[in-house]
């Protein structure tokens, strides 16, 4: 179970922290001074090491073409070629062979690393956390290539995709049988059709978010950004597309099989993820509207953890929809095959920790319920509401749903130059990898609210209405609650990317044709790719990574865009091939000394669709570096001058994954 809290966190630790002073100590010393002598030895053992070498020991077993004198040299399908030989001093690996990636076995052809449901059962079952993310160690790490199954199309372009898929991408046909009078998902010949339907929604997702809309306002750019928690296929979030407003939906992998590979596959934005003891990897204050449709949540259990949860990443003013049992059950208890007594008492429960949190309720009607979260807590703090279960949180980060740490394979360990510092700060990080926790529990506690002048100020800003919120400066950023980040320079990164996606436009043909509909910006900063996406067909997943400079993921939230924390030491929480573009700016910077950017590029290729694209934006050592990786890959790739010209230090590597599908298995056969 998750801990439960009686006072505050902070507390708790201070009285752990206390405990042990002097072992602590003592612990940390002997670490210290156990580095300092590696870090010795290894220098005088290798007196001739130069600082280039580290590019070679990083981890990875990385191979280029290269020319007679040794040095790399990048060929290119054009009659242009762009030659870095006479310019850069990197030493790579002087073999002049391509390493080959094999297939990984067919049995691997829907991988999901950090949900791997054999791994899964490993772990406590007890608040699902055995459907929680957990990573492959080291040594279960694939360096191999995930197949696509045999006779793999390319998606449907949108929107037709919205409603068809093909059966070959996805050969499951459980939830056509399962969810068939539900209208989930149907088969029809070589191909799958979503009608719409959904549990809750019979009539057709249409009809429902009508119904909602006549509640809330959908359609006036008030709500922009929602949560589909259970999200099933995902069909609340594709409709809701028709208003504007766009939706992070979220499934585990479970008995419901490839639901959240469905979602994507008709070009949806979703997620693998769970309500279960740990924090979702979105900011504070992220969406306007939540909603809940028969998800199976228990949220009046753990001291109602899970809506608390729900208020963390809820806007101020933002609403909770919830449909389905125990919403209006003296109607509909005979249906749902429970005692009314028993869904009173469920929905009672719900009531009074919504209360607690604040919320207000505005209405039920039928099998519809809205609360909404109250735009600052200053009448909440008035009415000493927040005195009783839960309390009032002292987390220093609302937003942080993912500690950084550091990937198991950090290359600190594998240089061959070291500082004495570098070896004292190497033995704490060693230390402290086994002392912090990767993921942030869930606490039963109210997340405060930044605080207000008056009773009539929304907290944390109020924000434009979509589409002006786009391009608005984030009241993030205005209030100067993101270190480092003025308006000016949010203005001149909206600018910086729009010359930038004009330049995409021309060197990358598919770009503007609907080609591409999923698309992953891996080290996205401000949002800026994303909004300069905006006119085009397509919607983007904005990841930030954990070890930033900046924590932007509640700017870009507050832009009405979508996106999640990552640490790409590990792999991302979706299905393979999911994605049809993925953008990579200065990541392999951050990640070079990190972790092996081997296992970084695989996961990449993981998630890329056949025939999808990669734009890399790095420095021409790491562009050969990577290129020398994804050579073989089966990709075909080139390096490209800076759009301001071939006196920029900065490169751009465009690669293509090539369309290659694994072998029929005699199961499919």
């Amino acid at each position: 179970m998750a801990k439960e809290y009686s006072g505050s966190p902070k507390h708790h630790h201070r009285l752990e922290a206390k405990r042990n002073p002097l072992t602590w100590i003592l612990g940390v010393s002997f670490l210290c001074i156990l580095f300092y002598v590696l870090g010795a030895w290894q220098r005088s053992s290798n007196p001739n090491t130069t600082q280039f070498s580290a590019y070679n020991r990083g981890g990875c077993d990385s191979h280029v073409t290269t020319s007679d004198n040794g040095n790399a040299v990048v060929g290119h399908p054009s009659s242009t070629n762009l030659d870095f030989t006479s310019h850069h001093q990197v030493v790579l690996n002087s073999s002049k062979t391509v390493s080959q990636f094999p297939s990984c076995d067919m049995s691997f052809s829907e991988y999901t690393p950090c949900q791997d449901k054999v791994r899964g059962r490993k772990f406590d079952r007890n608040m699902l956390k055995y459907r929680e993310r957990h990573c492959p160690a080291n040594e279960e790490l694939l360096r191999c290539l995930i197949p696509a199954p045999p006779q793999y199309k390319t998606p449907f372009k949108w929107p037709q995709s919205r409603d068809y898929a093909w059966y070959s991408n996805i050969p499951h046909r459980e939830l056509s049988i399962e969810k068939a009078i539900q209208n989930w998902i149907q088969l029809e010949g070589n191909r799958f059709r979503f009608p719409g339907g959904g549990t809750m929604f019979p009539r057709g997702a249409d009809a429902y978010i009508d119904d909602i809309g006549r509640l809330i306002p959908l359609t006036d750019g008030t709500i922009r950004t929602a949560i589909d928690t259970g999200c099933g296929v995902a069909s609340f979030g594709a409709y809701l597309l028709n208003r504007n407003i766009l939706t992070m939906s979220f499934a585990p992998r479970d008995t419901h099989e490839a639901q959240v590979q469905f979602a994507l596959e008709r070009g949806v934005p979703a997620m693998i993820g769970i309500m279960g003891s740990q924090r979702l990897p979105y900011p504070a204050r992220a969406f306007d509207l939540a909603h809940c449709s028969r998800c199976l949540i228990p949220w009046q259990k753990y001291d109602g953890l899970y809506l608390a949860e729900v208020d963390r990443i809820l806007r101020p003013g933002g609403y909770w929809v919830l449909s389905g049992p125990p919403i209006h059950w003296k109607k509909f208890w005979r249906g749902w095959e429970r005692t009314r007594e028993d869904l009173k008492q469920e929905q009672d429960a719900i009531e009074d920790v919504a209360k607690s949190l604040c919320w207000k309720k505005v209405i039920e009607k039928n099998d519809l319920s809205v609360w909404q979260k109250p735009i600052n807590h200053v009448e909440c703090f008035r009415s000493k509401k927040v005195l009783k279960a839960p309390h009032m949180c002292e987390s220093d980060d609302p937003d942080t749903a993912w500690y950084s740490h550091w990937c198991p394979s950090c290359s600190c360990f594998l240089l061959d130059t070291y500082s004495d510092i570098h070896i004292v700060h190497c033995g704490l990080i060693f230390l402290l990898s086994f002392v912090l926790k990767r993921y942030r529990n869930l606490e039963a506690c109210v997340t405060p609210l930044p605080e207000v002048s008056s009773s009539d100020d929304v907290a944390g800003g109020a924000i434009e209405k979509w589409p002006e919120r786009a391009y608005a400066v984030p009241p993030r950023i205005r209030s100067g609650s993101t270190p480092g980040i003025t308006a000016e320079r949010f203005e001149e990164d909206n600018k910086l990317w729009k010359e930038r996606v004009s330049h995409y436009k021309r060197i990358i043909s598919p770009l503007p044709t609907g080609r591409y509909r999923n698309i992953m910006d891996m080290n996205a900063y401000l949002g800026g790719f994303a909004a300069a996406m905006l006119n085009y067909p397509v919607w983007v997943m904005n990841v930030v990574p954990i070890n930033s400079n900046h924590d932007t993921l509640g700017v870009i939230y507050e832009r009405g865009l979508i996106g999640t924390y990552q640490d790409w030491c590990e792999a991302f929480s979706t299905y393979p091939r999911t994605y049809d573009l993925i953008h990579a700016s200065g990541l392999f910077t951050l990640y070079q000394n990190r972790c092996d950017i081997t296992y970084i590029l695989l996961e990449m290729d993981r998630i890329l669709r056949p025939e999808g694209t990669v734009i890399f934006r790095d420095t021409v050592e790491l562009l050969v570096k990577i290129q020398s990786i994804t050579d073989g890959m089966r990709w075909k790739s080139q390096i490209m001058d800076h759009e301001s010209g071939p006196f920029n230090p900065e490169k751009i590597l465009v690669a293509v994954k090539t369309y290659w599908t694994g072998e029929a298995t005699q199961k499919q056969l």
